[in-house]
C-alpha cells in the first residue's frame, strides 16, 4: 500500500488541527457534555479557543489533555487530582478558573461510601456510559482478584452505588444500570470456561461428573449472582449448567431428572418469586438403579429465600459460601 502524498499529510494535520464544538469531543471521548462544563468550572480545564460570543472550542491541545482526564478518573484517580496530573503531563495553558476540590458534588457522582478505588473509577466510567473503561476495568478486576473478590468488592458495590442513585433521581441513571449490568455479565461470561471434564479429579462419590444447574425461579429475572457463581466454579473447572432468568418450573424439574445434578442452585431475589414447594419438588428427585439412587443437594440463593424454609435445603449467605459449599461436593478448595 502505498503513503499518502506530502499535500495528503498537511491536510490531515490541517484537518486535526479545527477545533471541535463541546458537543462533538463530549461524543470522541464518551462523556457528557455536562461533564466537560463540569470540568471546566472546577478544575480550570476549558477551551483555548472561543469562538464569537461564548461558544467553546476545543483544539487539539485541549482534547489531549481531557484524553488524559479522561484516562485517570477511569483508573480511579480523584477528578481533582487527575486534573493537576494531566494539566502536568500535558503542559496545558488554560485559564485557571478552578474552584477548591469538594466545593460541589460533581453531576452524576454515586454515593458510594467506602469502598476500593476501582469502584470509583468504575463507577465514573460508568456515569460516563464510556463502555470501553467500563469493560477494561472489569476484566482488570477479574484479572487482578478472582471472580469472587472482584464480584463481592468491585461490581457488587457499584451496581449498588448505581441503583440508590436511579431510587433517588426519579427514574434518571437507567442507562447507566444498563449498561454496567451488561458489562458485568459479559465480564463474568468472558471468565467462564468449559470445563475439561475428563481431567477432572473428583471422589469416588461423583465418578459421572455431576454438574452442578444454576437457574432463577420462575418469574425471577435476577441473573447476575448466579452469573458470578457459575464463573466462580468455572475458575475451579467444576462442571456446571447455567439456565438464566425465569426458567419454568417443569422445565427445571426435567433438567434435572436428565441431567442428575450434584446440586440445584436456585435463585430468588424478591420474596415474592422464591417457592419452597418448588425446592422441596426438586430435593425429593430420584434417579439411578435400585439400591443406589441419588437425589439433588438443593441451594436457596439469594434474599428471596429469607424466613423460607425446605426440608434438606442449604442456604449460603455469600458467594464465597456458596463456592466453599459447591466445592466441596467435588473435594476441590476455593483458590
Amino acid at each position: 500500500m502505498s503513503e499518502l502524498p506530502a499535500d495528503g499529510d498537511a491536510a490531515d494535520r490541517s484537518a486535526a488541527e479545527v477545533p471541535l464544538t463541546t458537543g462533538a469531543l463530549a461524543r470522541r471521548l464518551g462523556v457528557a457534555p455536562t461533564t466537560l462544563r463540569s470540568w471546566e468550572r472546577r478544575y480550570g480545564i476549558g477551551p483555548a479557543v472561543r469562538a464569537e460570543g461564548r461558544h467553546r472550542r476545543w483544539t487539539s491541545r485541549d482534547v489531549a489533555l481531557l484524553e488524559a482526564m479522561c484516562r485517570l478518573t477511569s483508573s480511579g484517580v480523584p477528578p481533582a487530582e487527575a486534573a493537576r496530573k494531566a494539566k502536568a503531563t500535558a503542559g496545558s495553558h488554560t485559564e485557571s478558573t478552578h474552584r477548591a476540590p469538594g466545593a460541589s458534588r460533581a453531576p452524576g457522582a454515586l454515593p458510594l461510601g467506602d469502598v476500593r478505588q476501582e469502584c470509583r473509577g468504575l463507577a465514573r466510567a460508568a456515569v460516563r456510559l464510556d463502555a470501553p473503561a467500563v469493560e477494561r476495568q472489569l476484566a482488570d478486576a477479574v484479572g487482578r482478584y478472582g471472580v469472587v473478590v472482584a464480584w463481592q468488592e468491585v461490581m457488587v458495590p457499584t451496581l449498588h452505588a448505581v441503583g440508590r442513585k436511579w431510587a433517588s433521581s426519579g427514574d434518571r441513571y437507567v442507562e447507566v444500570e444498563h449498561l454496567l449490568s451488561w458489562h458485568v455479565s459479559t465480564a463474568l461470561r468472558r471468565r467462564t470456561p468449559l470445563p475439561e471434564l475428563p481431567e477432572l479429579e473428583l471422589p469416588e462419590r461423583q465418578p459421572d461428573s455431576s454438574p452442578v444447574v444454576l437457574a432463577c425461579v420462575p418469574g425471577e429475572q435476577h441473573t447476575l449472582p448466579i452469573e458470578a457463581l457459575n464463573a466462580a466454579l468455572g475458575e475451579l473447572g467444576l462442571p456446571t449448567r447455567m439456565f438464566g432468568a425465569a426458567v419454568p418450573a417443569e422445565a427445571l424439574t426435567e433438567a434435572v431428572r436428565r441431567l442428575g445434578p450434584a446440586a440445584v442452585v436456585l435463585w430468588a431475589q424478591a420474596r415474592s418469586t422464591a417457592s419452597a414447594p418448588l425446592a422441596r419438588h426438586l430435593a425429593d428427585l430420584r434417579w439411578g438403579v435400585r439400591g443406589a439412587r441419588r437425589r439433588p443437594s438443593v441451594v436457596l440463593a439469594g434474599p428471596g429465600w429469607s424466613g423460607t424454609s425446605a426440608r434438606g435445603a442449604l442456604r449460603p449467605a455469600t458467594l464465597t459460601d456458596a463456592v466453599d459449599l459447591l466445592s466441596g461436593a467435588y473435594g476441590a478448595s476455593l483458590a
